[in-house]
């Protein structure tokens, strides 16, 4: 089987090289850490109005979901005649006639050498790199950090003669990487030492209600409005300002890649507001989960007006050696961001430790094991008042939506705004 999927692969990746070749569209490729898909969202927001443009379906950032963006295919998941359909349309798409200018492709890394195997025949006309937080998501397959950096780097060592990078400079090893960079590099952020930064941020409320973000992107002594809606948190806006960065690049002007955010739907899974039963509110963050992504959504709590503030945090995985770390680090900072902590799964418990540490009383933490999540939903759902706002969190395969799903005020809204609604995932 596995000998079968590597050869659909390679036929996909040699159909894929070919459109490329064929079409030569421009490519913005996208990679980092934390923030990938909301970054690859945002830009295609940002161009779609102006450009011919392509952007990569949910998060189809590996081997195989590359090719099938630049083929314009579905997964066909473990069906194996959908895979030869694939392979049959894979080879039309090279000689059909009408192609997108601009294609926007996310890229991920699970190991050692992911990036570096797409990016040497992918060869961006932009490069995207998102950040490396301390310590990154997927770090157990790397020995330190510092290897996830030198991967993320591999996009920006294989752009095209003439390429550009956007680097986030708010993070260290990113600004190390613009400082080395010998072509043409921006960066963006928070800190107004970068080219394009934020400024007078703050939560958007409507009818007294979370909706979203607003800021001003100052650049060059411009400083334009931008109001992005669905969804809350910093990670909004970082991935804002890199589209607003990326269009300067393109030749899009920043009020006119601002007006085009404010239509930006927010990404399932992603800091995105739902409402919740009783009147409360739901932050669904259940996409997936890593320290810094963790940490930046309870801040995000903390910042957002409520009656209670609950935090429901599930498990980090493949965090390796630091995973006992990193969770106590973030039930410490829950401790100042939530009136309650429900923990789910046992390396979660190191979440209720840390948040005894950082002053939160045993009362307010309540710890579930991950079989015991729709118990802790049930009494969590007994207990919730109007105006509480409630963040769920947690790894992908702590699947945190199925909690969302039964917290939701209407639950027949779950296939169009919750992740991992597919009828693949129903059955993991």
């Amino acid at each position: 089987m596995q000998f079968l999927k590597q050869c659909v692969i390679l036929i996909l990746t040699w159909e894929a090289r070919l459109v490329l070749l064929r079409h030569k569209p421009r490519i913005i490729a996208v990679t980092g850490s934390v923030g990938k898909t909301t970054t690859k969202d945002a830009i295609f927001s940002a161009l779609a109005g102006v450009e011919h443009v392509r952007k990569s379906a949910k998060s189809f950032n590996s081997d195989v979901g590359v090719p099938l963006t630049i083929l314009g295919l579905d997964n066909a998941w473990s069906n194996p005649f959908k895979w030869l359909i694939n392979i049959f349309k894979g080879a039309l798409v090279i000689v059909q006639s009408d192609y997108p200018k601009w294609l926007v492709l996310e890229v991920g890394a699970d190991r050692p050498g992911d990036i570096k195997r797409i990016a040497q025949w992918l060869r961006p006309d932009i490069a995207v790199i998102t950040g490396v937080p301390e310590i990154p998501v997927h770090v157990e397959y790397f020995n330190s950090p510092e290897d996830v950096v030198r991967e993320k780097r591999a996009l920006a060592e294989h752009l095209k003669p003439g390429g550009k990078l956007i680097l986030n400079g708010d993070d260290a090893r990113m600004r190390e990487i613009h400082g080395a960079f010998r072509g043409y590099s921006v960066t963006y952020g928070i800190e107004n030492n970068n080219e394009f930064f934020a400024s007078h941020e703050e939560v958007l409320y409507e009818n007294g209600l979370p909706a979203g973000m607003q800021f001003r992107v100052d650049h060059k002594g411009s400083s334009v409005p931008v109001s992005v809606y669905g969804a809350l948190g910093r990670p909004r806006i970082y991935a804002a300002l890199a589209a607003i960065a990326v269009a300067d690049v393109v030749g899009i002007d920043t009020v006119t890649a601002a007006s085009a955010l404010a239509g930006w739907e927010a990404p399932p899974g992603r800091v995105r507001i739902i409402q919740g039963m009783k009147g409360s509110m739901l932050i669904d963050d259940t996409y997936n989960s890593s320290p810094s992504a963790a940490l930046a959504a309870l801040d995000t709590l903390r910042d957002t007006r409520a009656t209670r503030r609950i935090a429901v945090l599930g498990d980090m995985l493949e965090l390796g050696k630091y995973s006992k770390e990193a969770h106590k680090q973030v039930g410490e900072r829950a401790a100042s961001c939530a009136d309650i902590l429900i923990t789910i799964g046992f390396r979660a418990r190191a979440m209720a430790e840390g948040a005894l540490d950082g002053g939160m009383r045993d009362e307010s933490i309540r710890q579930y094991e991950r079989d015991d999540s729709a118990r802790a939903t049930d009494e969590l759902l007994a207990q919730v008042k109007e105006g509480d706002v409630i963040l769920v969190k947690g790894s992908q395969g702590m699947r945190m939506e199925r909690i969302v799903r039964a917290l939701m005020n209407d639950p027949e809204q779950a296939p169009d705004l919750l992740v991992r609604m597919d009828r693949e995932w129903q059955f993991k």
